[in-house]
């Protein structure tokens, strides 16, 4: 089993290539361990996917219970894996700092701090406060062993503020406050992801799965995107086709929905 530094250093690598490459999020254990299994090499978490699956709204889960989904997919897997960690599950910067601290000693390889403060009445931290909170999260990360990759999120386009000259900024402030990874998920089009790639010297995640945007990879590598997420759209999917199945039972009466069913032969196959 590789090593903590071993999987940090080529989660880091990953982010230089010339071509993008896909970290996909998986909700628990089994789906980890597929994701692995089918060639992926490295995992985020999903905030949301990992809510659902525990009953929950997204981001209503909880630091404690987080670090121990956290825990239990790196002790899953070989490959590096990244977290969501929402928006380091408190407004002020040490609580941030902390929060990466605790996640690195889960044995993950990198996370995600956003700028969204979870209130529907301001639900973006005012600049300079989110600024602050990313240089608290790099100077915890200044502070390990080896390299976590810290990345910034700007929430605007997932806020109905979508405003691409103040996300360049704060991802321009973020960039300067010590994050090695900048993230507006949100975009839509390749016009603003070209502009926000243009505007940063360091690598940009783009989120996909979302309605309104399909750009395949070779396309967002063309563009310069080095990491494409795709959130809890898979988990959503796996719960679009449970909904499907089970009103098909209760409408119809009828169990077709199992003719699109993986076998158990190959998922004993993938998760043994």
């Amino acid at each position: 089993m590789a090593t903590q530094a071993g999987k940090a250093r080529k989660f880091h690598d990953l982010h230089q290539r010339a071509f993008a490459f896909v970290i996909p999020n998986p909700w628990d254990v089994g789906t980890a361990r597929t994701l692995e299994h089918l060639g992926f090499e490295a995992l985020a978490t999903t905030s949301s996917g990992f809510a659902f699956s525990q009953g929950l709204r997204d981001n209503r889960v909880g630091r404690e219970r987080v670090l121990e989904h956290c825990r239990a997919l790196v002790a899953a897997t070989s490959v590096p894996v990244s977290a969501d960690l929402e928006n380091g599950f408190g407004d002020d910067p040490s609580t941030v700092a902390e929060t990466i601290r605790l996640a690195a000693e889960t044995g993950l390889c990198g996370g995600s701090i956003e700028d969204a403060t979870g209130r529907p009445e301001s639900p973006i931290y005012e600049e300079g406060l989110a600024v602050e909170r990313v240089r608290a999260a790099a100077e915890s990360v200044r502070g390990l062993p080896f390299p976590f990759v810290l990345t910034a999120r700007c929430e605007n386009f997932l806020h109905q503020r979508p405003d691409l000259p103040e996300t360049i900024r704060r991802l321009q402030a973020y960039q300067d406050g010590g994050a090695d990874v900048l993230y507006a998920p949100g975009l839509k089009t390749a016009a603003d992801i070209t502009a926000v790639v243009r505007s940063v010297d360091r690598p940009v995640n783009v989120l996909m799965g979302i309605a309104g945007i399909n750009l395949s990879v070779a396309e967002l590598s063309v563009i310069g995107v080095k990491r494409i997420s795709l959130g809890g759209s898979l988990a959503r999917v796996a719960l679009g086709a449970l909904l499907r199945a089970v009103r098909e039972i209760r409408s119809d009466g009828t169990f077709h929905f199992t003719n699109e069913a993986a076998g158990t032969a190959e998922i004993n196959s993938i998760i043994e």
